[in-house]
């Protein structure tokens, strides 16, 4: 019998809903240089379910992403 997959690593707190940072550049290849998802992924990414999405999360985190840094609020 074999033992069934370890959880996967939790999410750093705080992320946004989305990994986009809103400079998009899935024009020329199959990924987005601003986010790191698919075109596939940007477009069924509000019909996903949160398993998908943490998936998809862990993936890009992986890869470096990095969230948009916010500036001081007036």
């Amino acid at each position: 019998m074999t033992a069934p997959p370890p959880d996967p690593p939790a999410l750093p707190e705080g992320l946004p809903q989305s990994p986009c940072v809103g400079i998009c550049s899935a024009c020329f290849d199959d990924v987005c240089r601003g986010c790191g998802r698919t075109v596939q992924e940007i477009s069924n990414w509000l019909f996903m379910s949160e398993g998908e999405r943490r998936q998809i999360w862990q993936r890009v985190l992986a890869q470096g992403w990095q969230p948009r840094r916010r500036g001081p609020r007036a």
